[in-house]
């Protein structure tokens, strides 16, 4: 059943797009010796069914008949017949089976004694055996391959009661990191929203840096479209970085904004404060962008996670860096003149 199921469920997986290198678990093609006792022989020979398993068992698979002692060692006597007389259907068809009234008769007239594929291996988890259907993903992301081929398993592979098909490898792991992400990312973002707070004691501050991040973040996703490549654990690891990089850009630049409207207008603090922080803005992009060229243009092991999250950052770190540049103090300078009313210098100087 197990092996009809996964020749099934093989076919859907080569038929749906972007399934390559699709293979079913070789678990037979071991020979094995099959005797079966042919039960109205044994009767006729006035014998049972236990004489010739016994036979069997001490010709083939051998019995201990006692053990010998070497001083504090223990080992077994064990008997068993030669090579040249168990090692194939002709030796086994010729061993004799002792009646109960004297004479002996071969086995092969109380048995058939066949040559047949068996079982290589068994494999079990939780007590429950399992086959194992194995396919790699190209050209298509592995959620939406999973979730297609799920759907026409469903639809055209019967299983009878018992039997139950289990989705794993990379696959398992990405839903495994994506419920984690979903836990951690919505809590990080409360955390520095928290800290961001504590920094600048207003809320509108806040609300600015929080509006860029998903200025920030198109591109990255405009990245991943060029490369032909998908959201995977690698990118969403790599939009975590480009959220830390923006906030650190962000919060230097609104802080030296903040440091300068003591002393001059707001339009003149904004224009002054992108003139002083551009420089250490662009630094920290052409640093980051740098040092991730080697993951960008890698092509060995391992370039199927370095690459994603390499290009997601460096994608993000252009967006994000014109966003820091151009839109932060535009949004930044809007906030602040509905913030303080039609005639923000007036106030100040009163």
């Amino acid at each position: 059943m197990l092996r009809t199921a996964a020749g099934e469920i093989k076919d859907i997986l080569s038929s749906v797009r972007g399934g390559r290198d699709v293979q079913v678990e070789q678990f037979t093609g071991q020979n094995t010796i099959g005797v079966v006792i042919d039960r109205e022989a044994v009767a006729r020979h006035g014998l049972n069914i236990r004489d010739i398993q016994e036979t069997v068992e001490a010709a083939v698979g051998g019995i201990t008949l006692g053990q010998i002692y070497e001083e504090q060692r223990r080992f077994d006597i064990f008997l068993r017949y030669a090579d040249a007389h168990r090692g194939d259907v002709e030796s086994i068809g010729n061993l004799l089976v002792g009646l109960p009234g004297g004479g002996r008769v071969p086995l092969r007239s109380l048995a058939d004694i066949r040559e047949e594929a068996g079982p290589r291996q068994i494999n079990r988890e939780n007590n429950r055996r399992f086959i194992n259907v194995q396919a790699n993903v190209r050209g298509r992301d592995i959620g939406r391959y999973v979730a297609e081929a799920r759907r026409l398993v469903e639809e055209r592979v019967e299983t009878p009661p018992g039997y139950a098909v289990a989705w794993g490898g990379q696959f398992e792991l990405q839903q495994k990191a994506n419920r984690r992400l979903l836990v951690v990312t919505p809590l990080t973002l409360a955390l520095v929203a928290l800290l961001l707070f504590v920094a600048f004691s207003s809320f509108r501050e806040v609300l600015i840096i929080l509006i860029m991040f998903p200025l920030a973040l198109t591109g990255g996703i405009l990245a991943l479209k060029l490369s032909g490549a998908y959201l995977s654990v690698p990118a969403s690891i790599g939009f975590i970085a480009i959220f830390g990089i923006a906030l650190q850009d962000g919060l230097v630049l609104m802080s030296h904004f903040r440091h300068l409207e003591g002393r001059m207008s707001l339009a003149e603090a904004v224009s002054r404060g992108v003139e002083a922080r551009i420089r250490p803005v662009l630094m920290t992009t052409l640093t980051t962008i740098f040092g991730l060229l080697p993951l960008l243009l890698a092509t060995g092991v391992g370039a199927e996670i370095q690459r994603p999250l390499a290009t997601v950052v460096v994608g993000g770190l252009a967006t994000s860096t014109v966003v820091t540049l151009l839109v932060l103090p535009l949004i930044y300078e809007t906030f602040r003149r509905k913030g303080e009313g039609p005639d923000p210098e007036t106030r100040r100087l009163a």
